[in-house]
């Protein structure tokens, strides 16, 4: 069973540690009073010049034992406490991992970069702090809340009361009022810190085309207007805290007020001793202590139930995704895929417009397929449909009778994508290529160079396949780099292939040099190939034209062109790369 939530079942499973972190809190803020009771009362008793200095020889020891007490319990606290958060937040990241995992292929796709920036930078340790800052803080209160009541209604009832009242404003009233008043804060907080986030994530992933256009300053100035009305909101929150500072002082200084009359009373009508009333006032300010962080830990709920309502988003996606998943998967069993796509319709968000509407397409097992269309077609949403990255809104999109998504990780088993831009990292050449298949021998990754046509370049260089490419391959050219990327292909060896726009960028004769590798290499796979112009849709089995999420027109080319008078204009205005 999948494990629910993400505070109550580190609760129950750490409850025993939890229970000793407060029993050791309730201690420490027990000790400091006794300690601030025991010096006032000492205090007094050594002002009125005691015959015998035994008379305040066990006070004397009761303080240094209490001083000795609260500095223990304080530390054992901290790290009892800290314990058993550190092991909550070691569970918490496993589990995110184990969620995040199987998604790798999809993130992008499923979460937007800032959001997940969000979960792993700030959520997790959102989460951290519910325990340290709201739950033992919170919990330790209401224990010291209760001690305090009975502890005074054994003197007075009536006192113990009206202190309970006092007390009730700092613990239960400035928290609430604290909470209404930076909820609206945190949400205005929240939504700049969100686009900061997403502006800063373009400009990273963009920062060369802000070099180039010479509107890097434009960037920057926008960027610090953003970050300034940020700062703003932060600041309007710090003020509040100042007031609800102010209030907490004032509502500490009538209680404390209250104290010395109380005391200077019971005193005078012998109900207590006189060298009793400073203990009674010192007493009030660490149990005061234990009181005010409250309204803060409670200014944080809001911030704890962003980062709950991300995390639990992102694994509600996750189940969807896999809860389904009680098939075995067995390679040998999806040697030949038939994809079909059955009156697919998608839309992002709540938007009217529709990026699909009605698609219907089969594809059986080694089928070639052009898809054409403009940008802002549906071509880049259909790819993503068919590999599982995205769940159609209606209809279904199924690999040999099994909806795609519902595949998940092994997806990666059956449709291998090659895209305008594969990530080539700085390692060496025969690593980049073995990314396709871990475990291939140096004689696979010699063969799947050779299919590509990079054997005699590999070769020609003074450490062949252990020679670095460099940061994103930059030792390579375009076309070469598109070359290995593919030979990893070739190593996967799946039987589909989904060619997204891999030319894009390359002069004409590297890339029809480029696609005619391809299509020699990849004879017999199922290609689906998205593409903005004609360059080798002759070798296509079909051809097909989106427009408005609608598949508008479907052929053979030799039937397009006869036929198509639409088609015959495209295919004439792209005469000059026909070269293959």
């Amino acid at each position: 069973m999948k494990q629910k939530g993400w505070i109550f079942p580190y609760l129950k499973r750490h409850a025993w540690r939890l229970s000793l972190a407060v029993a050791l809190g309730v201690l420490g803020v027990l000790s400091s009073a006794m300690l601030l009771f025991l010096s006032g009362f000492l205090i007094s008793k050594a002002a009125l010049r005691p015959e015998n200095i035994m008379l305040i020889y066990v006070p004397i020891v009761a303080v240094r034992a209490t001083s000795i007490s609260q500095a223990v319990s304080r530390y054992l606290e901290r790290l009892v406490g800290h314990d058993t958060v550190l092991r909550i937040l070691a569970s918490m990241r496993v589990r995110l991992y184990r969620i995040l995992e199987p998604q790798a292929l999809f993130i992008r796709s499923r979460f937007r970069t800032g959001d997940m920036l969000g979960v792993l930078a700030d959520d997790i340790e959102h989460l951290q702090d519910v325990y340290l800052r709201t739950v033992f803080p919170a919990i330790v209160s209401l224990f010291v809340y209760g001690l305090l009541i009975i502890g005074l209604g054994v003197f007075d009832w009536i006192f113990a009361l009206m202190m309970a009242l006092y007390v009730a404003v700092i613990l239960f009233a400035v928290p609430l009022v604290s909470l209404i008043v930076t909820r609206k804060k945190h949400q205005q907080a929240k939504k700049g810190r969100h686009q900061l986030y997403e502006k800063l994530t373009d400009a990273v992933l963009g920062i060369y085309d802000w070099q180039v256009s010479g509107r890097k300053q434009s960037f920057i100035e926008t960027y610090e207007v953003d970050e300034r009305k940020l700062v703003d909101i932060e600041r309007s929150v710090h003020n509040w805290e100042r007031w609800r500072n102010l209030l907490n002082q004032l509502v500490i200084g009538g209680i404390v007020l209250s104290m010395m009359i109380w005391a200077g009373n019971q005193s005078s009508q012998h109900e207590i001793a006189v060298t009793l009333i400073a203990a009674f006032i010192l007493v009030v300010f660490p149990v005061m202590d234990a009181f005010v962080p409250i309204a803060m830990a409670v200014e944080k709920i809001p911030r704890y139930q962003d980062s709950l309502e991300r995390i639990e988003n992102i694994e509600q996606i996750e189940e969807k995704t896999s809860d389904n998943h009680h098939f075995p998967f067995e390679q040998s069993d999806w040697e030949h895929v038939h994809i079909k796509l059955q009156d697919v319709s998608y839309r992002y968000g709540e938007s009217d417009h529709w990026i699909l509407k009605n698609v219907s397409l089969e594809i059986p097992q080694g089928k070639k397929v052009a898809v054409l269309g403009r940008s802002g077609a549906g071509k880049s949403t259909l790819i993503k449909l068919m590999h599982g990255a995205l769940l159609p809104e209606q209809g279904t999109v199924t690999a040999n009778e099994i909806e795609t998504h519902l595949l998940d990780r092994d997806i990666s088993s059956v449709i291998s994508v090659f895209n305008q831009q594969p990530h080539l990292f700085d390692t060496t050449i025969a690593n980049n290529i073995r990314l396709g298949k871990p475990q291939a021998t140096d004689e696979e990754i010699r063969a799947a160079a050779k299919q590509a046509q990079l054997d005699t370049l590999i070769e020609s260089l003074p450490n062949g396949y252990h020679t670095s490419m460099h940061e994103m391959g930059q030792r390579f050219s375009g076309g070469e780099r598109q070359r290995i990327a593919l030979a990893r292909i070739l190593l996967q060896n799946n039987p589909i292939v989904i060619l997204d726009e891999p030319t894009i960028g390359l002069d004409p004769r590297t890339e029809n040099a480029l696609l005619s590798t391809i299509f020699q290499t990849l004879n017999g796979k199922t290609l689906l190939w998205v593409t903005h112009h004609l360059t080798g849709v002759e070798q296509m089995d079909e051809i097909l034209f989106l427009e408005d999420g609608k598949i508008t027109m479907s052929g053979t080319h030799p039937y397009l062109l006869k036929n198509n008078a639409r088609y015959q204009q495209l295919y004439a205005l792209d005469a000059p790369f026909h070269e293959i």
